[in-house]
C-alpha cells in the first residue's frame, strides 16, 4: 500500500511539472510572438580581422546578420568627431545571413567602427569595434 502511494504522489508530481513546463513554454513562445511578425527585430554583429593594425593595412570586418534580407546592403562607418562617417567599404548580406567587407585604414589613432544597414523598418547598427591604427 505504501509503495502504491508513493507511486501515485510521483505521477502526481511529474504530471503537474510537465504542465507547468508546457505552461511556461506556450507562455514564452506567446510573449515572444505576441505583436506578430512585425516585431521581429533586425541585428548586426560585427568581428575586426585584427585590432591593431598599421596605417595602409586592410582589416577584414565579418558578421552574422538576423531580420536583413539576403542581397540587403551593407556599409562600414567610422565615427570622427561624434559623426557617424560612411566609408567605401561595402558589402550585401549572403545566404546563410553572412557577410564579409574590408577596409584600408589610413588614418593613425583609434579608429571606432560599426556596420550599417538602413530597412524597410529603420536603420540597423552593429556593435562598436575598436582598431588601434598606428
Amino acid at each position: 500500500m505504501t509503495s502504491v502511494l508513493r507511486c501515485g504522489r510521483a505521477l502526481g508530481a511529474a504530471a503537474l511539472s510537465v504542465a507547468l513546463l508546457s505552461g511556461g513554454t506556450a507562455g514564452a513562445f506567446a510573449a515572444g510572438h505576441a505583436a506578430g511578425p512585425a516585431s521581429t527585430t533586425a541585428s548586426i554583429s560585427v568581428m575586426a580581422s585584427k585590432t591593431s593594425v598599421t596605417a595602409g593595412d586592410t582589416v577584414t570586418f565579418t558578421g552574422l546578420t538576423k531580420g536583413l534580407k539576403v542581397g540587403s546592403p551593407l556599409v562600414l562607418q567610422h565615427e570622427k568627431s561624434g559623426t557617424w562617417i560612411p566609408m567605401k567599404a561595402t558589402a550585401k548580406v549572403k545566404n546563410g545571413s553572412l557577410y564579409a567587407l574590408s577596409a584600408q585604414l589610413n588614418t593613425k589613432g583609434t579608429e571606432k567602427l560599426r556596420v550599417a544597414s538602413a530597412t524597410m523598418s529603420g536603420k540597423v547598427y552593429s556593435p562598436t569595434v575598436t582598431v588601434k591604427v598606428s
